[in-house]
């Protein structure tokens, strides 16, 4: 594969506390930016509140928390571009693939990172189709998941199983995109 691209440099931060919510926001302190295969730059400016939460926390356990790994820098700037309304969020999650790449992450790493930033854009149009449920105010114990839940884990190791039964580190962003697609449907 020729270069995925490259970072500006490592984003600088600093952690949010909001009383209401729960403390995984952060601001960038500096600008970040990454610059795809195409030369498509991707900012991610100076004071962008970013909470990785692109990739469903219930997945967390399975791909590993927003803010670790070699997809770090890659999930600062899909954050940024997941919230502007004028990028399409398949294109976001294309570059997000390519970011995980220049960040240190294999292509398989990367399939199964892509697959988890499509499952929450799958999850939010689920959600959008599900009547309220009494079970969404009930309040469970750590570890405990409701049936939404369990789906996506399910999904999501499906589409995992897969890319590592039928994918490559020469696999084309192409295959990974259809393989994922058709768990989607």
């Amino acid at each position: 594969m020729a270069s995925p691209g490259h970072f500006s440099g490592n984003p600088k931060t600093e952690w949010l506390s909001d009383p209401g919510k729960p403390d995984r926001e952060m601001r960038l302190l500096e600008d970040l930016s990454f610059t795809d295969l195409d030369g498509r730059v991707w900012r991610a400016p100076k004071g962008s509140v970013i909470n990785g939460a692109s990739i469903p926390r219930p997945l967390w356990a399975s791909t590993g928390s927003p803010y670790t790994d070699d997809y770090r820098n890659a999930s600062v700037v899909h954050d940024v571009a997941y919230d502007d309304p004028n990028i399409p969020r398949k294109d976001a999650d294309k570059m997000f693939f390519y970011a995980c790449i220049a960040g240190g992450c294999s292509i398989l790493q990367a399939a199964k990172l892509y697959a988890g930033v499509r499952l929450g854009d799958w999850l939010s149009k689920v959600k959008k189709r599900l009547p309220f449920s009494r079970s969404m105010l009930l309040y469970r114990l750590p570890g405990q998941q409701d049936a939404q839940e369990a789906e996506l884990r399910a999904k999501y190791t499906l589409i995992a199983t897969e890319i590592d039964d039928r994918l490559n580190e020469e696999s084309s962003f192409e295959a990974v995109d259809a393989l994922v697609e058709s768990r989607l449907k």
